[in-house]
């Protein structure tokens, strides 16, 4: 019999970390849930999982840059990438009515990305909980007749709500980007066209101009630039890029160039570009 492929998930099933998962690997799968990303990363750590799906970018609310530090911190390597579209509807125990509504619960960042809706309910409170498909789960375990939530269609399916109110959420365009994150580096098959990166420069004048430059000169396109604070040191930063190219031979020659004008390079990850949301 073959063994599922083990994926640790920030948060329980129904999560969007779950969605992304399914949407990565497919239906067949066992994931382990898990009470924070640093939890995620310890299970894979440890060989109680195989991958992990991190969340790193909302389109709304931007990175998470505790992340970045964990996927450096560990030396894990970025295998893949996915998009969900992040679609958030108002759910509540069958036979509740919007107008017994008196909590809407769900995760602080959910609750942001459906301000406007909430703006014309003053009378509702808002509670925030730990995580979107929690704050579902909650509400059937306790049978709470005046509550609804704010999460994802497999949400209401796995826990028997009904939705009141389809994507309540402000911007329709909004997405979440999830790196699939493995202990070990892959040899790739040789169709990677992007890659994850991450390297300080010198604190002078046009040091970053100067990498960002031979990247161009190379083609090669910047989808992302990041910078983070090194710990404990002033005005020193990690700079975490991720890169698309023409030709690999192009990507091969703008980082030998970069090593030259750079420190503590590495390389987080050479995968295939799968943004389709």
């Amino acid at each position: 019999m073959k063994t599922k492929t083990r994926v640790a998930i920030q948060g329980i099933k129904a999560s969007f970390h779950e969605e992304a998962a399914y949407k990565f690997f497919g239906n067949d799968i066992a994931t382990i849930e898990c009470n924070s990303f640093k939890e995620t990363c310890d299970k894979l750590e440890n060989d109680d999982a195989d991958f992990v799906v991190m969340a790193i970018e909302n389109s709304i609310a931007g990175s998470l840059l505790p992340n970045y530090t964990l996927i450096r911190d560990y030396g894990f390597s970025v295998v893949g990438e996915v998009y969900i579209p992040i679609r958030l509807h108002l759910m509540a125990l069958p036979g509740v009515k919007f107008e017994d509504l008196k909590t809407v619960t769900s995760h602080p960042i959910a609750i942001r990305q459906c301000i406007d809706f909430f703006y014309d309910f003053p009378n509702i409170n808002i509670v925030e909980g730990n995580d979107t498909a929690a704050c579902a789960k909650k509400i059937q375990e306790n049978q709470l007749q005046d509550t609804a939530a704010v999460a994802n269609t497999l949400a209401a399916e796995l826990y028997g709500l009904n939705i009141l109110e389809r994507s309540v959420e402000s911007n329709k365009k909004n997405f979440t980007r999830f790196l699939i994150l493995k202990k070990d580096r892959t040899e790739n098959d040789g169709k990677i066209n992007k890659a994850s990166i991450c390297f300080q420069v010198g604190h002078k004048a046009g040091s970053l101009a100067k990498v960002l430059n031979i990247f161009a000169e190379q083609e090669v396109i910047l989808t992302k630039i990041q910078s983070m604070p090194v710990l404990g040191k002033r005005d020193e930063y990690y700079f975490y890029v991720d890169l698309e190219w023409p030709t690999t031979e192009k990507y091969d020659k703008a980082i030998r160039q970069a090593l030259k004008y750079t420190t503590n390079f590495n390389i987080l990850g050479e995968y295939i570009k799968n943004d389709k949301v």
